[in-house]
């Protein structure tokens, strides 16, 4: 299974606000800069998020983003859902499959889904971070990860 983008960018703004002082807050620009995506694609995950309670967002002079939960309260598969359009592994019905009615892939494709989720929902955003390392460090002053 791979994830889309969206799941993967929502997962680097989310590590990104965890790995900020408390009294912090990060811009839309600032973390599309650091993870050198666009600021428009940044700001639709970063609603989808917001909207979902994950991001607080705060707009104004002063305004900014932070996580909207604590850290372990953010589970991995709650943002996993959120953000793929489908988990549907097979799509047996678009176009019709022929084999479909004694087709036993698709029961172990659902499994192995079923198997991946129930694994990532044992683990929460804290789990991602850790205390002391600073994600902005990491991508250095300039933006974008250093290799």
């Amino acid at each position: 299974m791979q994830l889309t983008k969206h799941t993967d960018y929502a997962f680097r703004v989310l590590i990104y606000l965890a790995s900020l002082p408390d009294d912090r807050l990060a811009t839309v620009q600032e973390i599309a800069e650091r993870y050198g995506v666009s600021r428009s694609h940044m700001m639709k995950i970063v609603n989808k998020l917001a909207t979902a309670g994950f991001v607080h967002a705060s707009r104004g002079q002063h305004g900014g983003l932070r996580l909207g939960r604590p850290r372990e309260a953010i589970n991995l598969r709650s943002v996993i859902e959120l953000m793929e359009a489908t988990l549907t592994p097979v799509n047996c019905d678009d176009p019709v499959c022929l084999i479909r009615r004694d087709c036993t892939l698709k029961n172990i494709l659902f499994d192995a889904q079923r198997q991946f989720l129930e694994h990532v929902g044992r683990y929460t955003l804290a789990d991602l971070t850790r205390p002391g390392v600073s994600i902005t460090a990491l991508l250095g002053p300039g933006g974008r990860a250093r290799a």
